[in-house]
C-alpha cells in the first residue's frame, strides 16, 4: 500500500481524491489547515491565502481563536475520515500552552475519533519547549505519533531542544517533518541513533538529501508530499527514483508509516 503520510485538507475533497488517483497513491494522512493555497489562481491570490498562515505563525491570533480553529479543524478531519475510511487517516491538532491535564483531554478526543497522531506543530526556537506538556500527556496513550515541522521557523537551537525531548520520551514516536530543512544531515545522524525518531521526506532540501536519508535509514524514512504545497505524483516519483530497490521502495512509500500508525 502506498500512503502519502502528510497532506493538508484540500477543497473540494474531489480534488484531493483526484490527486491521489493520478499519483497512484492508495491513502493519505490528512492534517488540518487554515490557508488553502490550492484555491489560488495566480500569485496575488496565493499571497492573500498565505497571509492567514503568516499571521498565525507570527502570533497574531489569540489563544482562544487558535483553540476554536483547532476544534473546527479536528471536526473537519473526523468527518473526512468517517466519509472516506478507505482513503484517509488523520492526525489531529492540539494547541500548545495548555497544562498536561488539558492536553490529555484534547488527545483523548482525538484517540476516541480514531486519529493516528497529533500535529503538525509549527513552532519557533522559542516556542518548541511548549511541546513537553503534550509529550507528557501522550505517555498515557499508546500508538499516537507526533509530527513536528522542523523547517523554518524552527532553527538549529530549536531542533536540538526537540531532539532532547525525543530522547527524554523514548516511547513516543516523533516524526521530524520536512527532514529538518537545512539541517537534514543532523536529523539523519540523530535518527540513526535514536530509535523513536522518523524522517518525513516532504519539502526535502534536495534530491541528494532524499537519496542519503533513504540509503542510510530506509526503515526510518516516510514518504509524503505536503500537498497542496507539492504535487503527490512528483514527490512519489522522486522517492521511487532514489530508493534503489523494490523492498526499500515499499518500506518508504507506505510500509514504515503503516507500521507506526497500526493500519
Amino acid at each position: 500500500m502506498i500512503i502519502d503520510a502528510h497532506e493538508h485538507v484540500m477543497t473540494p475533497v474531489s480534488l484531493q481524491l483526484q490527486k491521489l488517483q493520478t499519483a497512484g497513491i492508495d491513502r493519505a494522512i490528512l492534517f488540518g489547515t487554515t490557508p488553502h493555497p490550492e484555491r489560488a489562481q495566480n500569485f496575488g491570490e496565493l499571497k492573500e491565502e498565505m497571509k492567514v498562515l503568516f499571521k498565525i505563525l507570527s502570533g497574531g491570533v489569540s489563544k482562544e481563536a487558535n483553540m476554536a480553529r483547532y476544534e473546527q479543524n479536528n471536526l473537519e478531519l473526523a468527518a473526512l475520515v468517517r466519509d472516506y475510511p478507505d482513503k484517509f487517516y488523520a492526525f489531529g491538532s492540539v494547541p500548545t500552552g495548555l497544562t498536561q491535564g488539558e492536553n490529555g483531554i484534547w488527545i483523548e478526543r482525538l484517540a476516541q475519533s480514531g486519529f493516528k497522531g497529533v500535529g503538525e506543530f509549527t513552532l519557533s526556537d522559542e516556542q518548541i519547549c511548549e511541546l513537553e506538556p503534550i509529550f507528557q500527556a501522550l505517555c498515557d496513550f499508546s500508538g499516537l505519533c507526533v509530527w513536528v515541522h522542523t523547517f523554518f521557523p524552527l532553527g538549529r537551537s530549536g531542533l536540538e531542544i526537540l531532539m532532547n525531548l525525543t530522547k527524554k520520551y523514548p516511547k513516543i514516536s516523533v516524526i521530524f517533518g520536512h527532514m529538518g530543512g537545512y539541517h537534514w544531515m543532523d536529523v539523519i545522524d540523530f535518527a540513526s541513533v535514536t530509535k523513536n525518531t522518523y524522517i518525513d521526506l516532504s519539502a526535502a532540501f534536495s534530491t541528494l538529501a532524499l537519496k542519503m536519508a533513504i540509503s542510510q535509514l530506509p526503515e526510518k524514512c516516510i514518504f509524503s508530499s505536503d500537498a497542496p504545497y507539492s504535487e503527490p505524483l512528483l514527490c512519489k516519483d522522486a522517492v521511487s527514483f532514489v530508493s534503489g530497490n523494490e523492498q526499500v521502495r515499499e518500506m518508504v512509500l507506505g510500509g514504515n508509516i503503516l507500521r507506526l500508525i497500526g493500519g
